[in-house]
């Protein structure tokens, strides 16, 4: 469950079941948001597949999917013997990969919403009016 971030705690996977995103697809969002909050860089180790596995009581081979999938795009690197790194090359998003989260973002958030009781007008409705309070604070 941890990953050896050079300058601050180990990093914590967390699954949500409820959230109805695949959990090889959390895993993934996962890495890729540390990297983007910077709480996972180039260098920090993750955890090895069985390790992240059991800490996650999920079956090895999505971890084995996720890890796979994050080295095709280039964020992480597997050192036969040494363990699995994240990359210190900087990975462009693409603006497809880009909308594909904020989708998902959107979908995750509006199920939550629903389930505790609220409507899609009621929340388009708050973020807008969020949106306008920003706006004004902004000036």
């Amino acid at each position: 469950m941890t990953g050896a971030p050079q300058n601050s705690r180990p990093f914590q996977f967390r699954l949500d079941p409820h959230s109805g995103v695949p959990v090889y697809r959390q895993i993934i969002d996962q890495v890729t948001g540390g990297m983007a909050a910077g709480t996972l860089a180039g260098g920090d180790q993750l955890p090895t597949v069985r390790q992240l596995a059991v800490d996650l009581s999920i079956n090895p081979n999505t971890v084995i999917r996720a890890y796979r999938e994050l080295e095709i795009r280039g964020v992480l690197e597997t050192q036969q013997g040494t363990g699995t790194f994240i990359s210190h090359k900087k990975i462009p998003r693409d603006d497809a990969e880009r909308q594909r989260r904020l989708n998902q973002l959107i979908g995750e958030f509006i199920a939550r919403a629903g389930s505790a009781g609220f409507k899609v007008e009621e929340v388009a409705e708050a973020l807008a009016d969020l949106h306008t309070d920003m706006g004004k604070k902004r000036r």
